[in-house]
């Protein structure tokens, strides 16, 4: 009786081990290409974002709210700022009805997943979770508004870890004359 119980928990284990094997080597995403360098547009999602969370409505360029164990959640964006569109007892400022559209094509009715950053507070002054967003393993929104000219990178402080990617990316925007450098 013994045996056959060891027999049985050795082959379960081995049968774990090929799983994890065969997930590792074969399962989605071994075809993914590997992390990239900082700075580079091939950035992976990293495992430790949180997510999928359904967004729930995008407040302008740069903030949005998601859903998070039934709760919504102001989310603002890390790394970048994009011309304001609803601030109260501000103008709207020159392009910023358009960043404000675009991350709503980009978001609404999507799911994220939300980065933090350790070398940025996890709040705001204003209670708002400060976090870059991705739309899938490769896509992170942050840069995306920035590479089309959305939005700007902005370093609060210290270098985020996404930094260097979004100023190259800003960098070719405003080479490239895109969305805002060219209309402001």
């Amino acid at each position: 009786m013994r045996s056959r119980r060891r027999l049985a928990l050795l082959l379960l284990l081995v049968a774990a081990a090929v799983a994890v094997w065969w997930s590792v080597g074969h399962g989605p995403g071994a075809d993914a290409p590997p992390a990239a360098a900082p700075g580079s547009p091939t950035e992976v999602r990293p495992a430790s974002a949180v997510g999928p969370l359904t967004v729930r409505r995008v407040v302008d360029g740069d903030t949005i709210i998601v859903l998070r164990d039934g709760a919504e959640e102001r989310v603002r964006l890390l790394g970048i700022d994009t011309p304001e569109s609803v601030q109260p007892d501000s103008p709207v400022e020159c392009f910023g009805p358009e960043a404000s559209a675009r991350t709503d094509e980009l978001l609404s009715g999507r799911s994220v997943w939300l980065e933090g950053d350790p070398t940025e507070d996890a709040v705001d002054r204003f209670g708002r979770t400060l976090a870059y967003a991705w739309l899938d393993e490769t896509t992170l929104v942050n840069r995306v508004l920035v590479a089309e000219g959305y939005a700007h990178e902005y370093t609060y402080g210290v270098p985020g870890v996404h930094q260097a990617a979004l100023r190259a990316a800003e960098d070719d925007a405003r080479d490239g004359g895109l969305g805002l450098w060219s209309q402001c």
